[in-house]
């Protein structure tokens, strides 16, 4: 898929992680529980990667291509199930960022 984060639609997305469930007939595991316990798991192991490092090495990560490469794939993991436990619960996912985001600027309002 040669399209970029400019380029594509939460709901395109969605449409990729729903057709890739539907072709495999796993709408019947996908429900809120099994879906957040994968989530879980997934972002333990992209914190694998992570683990134990300083900030300073944490960063030269996204210049090693192929320890980049690895994080991208977890991330990607992770991704995809926050879009499957927004499809099987009808989440509008940009309207729920957007309402937390100004939630969020009221508890935390930027330094004065």
């Amino acid at each position: 898929m040669s399209e970029t984060d400019q380029a594509t639609t939460i709901a395109d997305l969605r449409d990729l992680v729903r057709q890739f469930v539907d072709e495999r007939d796993w709408r019947v595991f996908h429900n809120p529980k099994n879906l957040s316990m994968s989530l879980a798991i997934e972002v333990g192991e992209l914190m694998e990667h992570f683990q134990w490092l300083t900030a300073q090495q944490c960063d030269q990560i996204a210049a090693d291509p192929e320890r980049k490469h690895a994080v991208e794939e977890e991330l990607a993991d992770c991704l995809a199930y926050v879009l499957a436990i927004a499809n099987t619960m009808e989440i509008d996912l940009s309207q729920a960022l957007r309402a937390k985001m100004i939630r969020n600027a009221v508890k935390y309002p930027p330094p004065q």
